[in-house]
């Protein structure tokens, strides 16, 4: 009987801290307040141009992926015959 008195006086002892850290976080001040919908539209918002630069970017990088290859082609090979095409010697 003792045992459970002295867990729930343990329990209730612990919860006051808990809460104060919790009800103290930016987070619950939002709520309590009833939320700020314009900074979440606002980082809905540059989510969303996030999104659209990120797409660009990785256009970017594959087109210059393609351009890198077409280069280094070019410079093992500059008169732009490719060496797998070339016929082989006649065997005499």
């Amino acid at each position: 009987m003792f045992w459970i008195l002295g867990f729930v006086l343990l329990f209730i002892a612990l919860m006051i801290p808990i809460l104060a850290i919790v009800l103290d976080s930016p987070v619950a001040r939002t709520f309590v307040r009833g939320g700020d919908t314009a900074k979440l539209d606002d980082v809905v918002r540059r989510i969303e141009t996030l999104e659209t630069e990120m797409s660009s970017l990785e256009h970017s990088l594959e087109t210059l992926r393609d351009e890198t290859q077409f280069v280094q082609r070019l410079l093992r090979n500059p008169d732009g015959s490719d060496p797998q095409e070339q016929p082989s010697p006649p065997e005499s």
